[in-house]
């Protein structure tokens, strides 16, 4: 059982980019903050017609002692069309060469990037076709589409107009580029406005956040929790 007293800290914690994470993570945030933050899962909406499901669970579901004790905090929904100032900083993301190259090279190395995005155990539907998860890996991680333009509303556009495999790809690749930069927004916003400390345990992660803080000039403390052995 986890320890639900607080540590000494008065330290908080917003854990980045998921709305799970791994108990021994959890054991070592609970070890040095307050109190851990969770966002709810991020389902993006495209447009009207097009986007991506939700998930109903939490931490505090497999945690309520540690919730009622507020050591686990929860409910930041992150859901729905992306806004104005979002969606600004979204392109920002995507215009940047040193953003994209990195995004591009944890596609292409890091396993637990690429299950963030995509369900390569099983086949994986691009377009109207199913595709086993690794020949699709491959496809998605071809060299050119690190350089491919891409804004938020490029992505709107080719969501209604996919009339070839090659095109179905493209949109994978472009509809993770959005969901990664996205998440990385919804994580400013919320660590700034309830005085958090951006916290995870994925490196692509916390690079991509922090080559964005560095090149947006924003002030933010962000961590990397290194996972070893699990």
């Amino acid at each position: 059982m986890m320890n639900q007293s607080s540590p000494s800290s008065s330290r908080q914690a917003l854990y980045y980019p998921f709305h799970l994470c791994h108990e021994l993570t959890l054991t070592r945030l609970l070890d040095s903050y307050a109190s851990v933050h969770f966002r709810d899962y991020m389902a993006l909406q495209l447009t009207p017609f097009t986007g991506t499901m939700a998930y109903a669970d939490r931490m505090g579901g497999y945690h309520e002692a540690l919730f009622k004790a507020g050591r686990i905090v929860q409910g930041y929904n992150v859901s729905g069309p992306l806004n104005e100032e979002t969606i600004a900083a979204v392109n920002r993301d995507l215009a940047d060469p040193a953003w994209r190259a990195e995004f591009h090279r944890a596609l292409r190395e890091d396993r637990r990037f690429q299950r963030g995005l995509f369900d390569l155990s099983h086949g994986i539907r691009i377009g109207n076709k199913l595709v086993p998860g690794p020949a699709a890996l491959l496809r998605l991680i071809e060299a050119e589409r690190a350089s491919h333009f891409w804004t938020f509303g490029e992505l709107q556009r080719f969501s209604g107009s996919l009339s070839s495999l090659e095109e179905s790809y493209s949109y994978e690749y472009g509809l993770a580029l959005v969901k990664t930069s996205a998440s990385l927004a919804y994580t400013i916003r919320l660590a700034r406005k309830h005085g958090l400390e951006a916290v995870t345990d994925s490196e692509p992660h916390f690079r991509l956040l922090t080559r964005t803080c560095d090149r947006d000039g924003i002030a933010l403390s962000n961590q990397w929790l290194s996972r070893e052995g699990y």
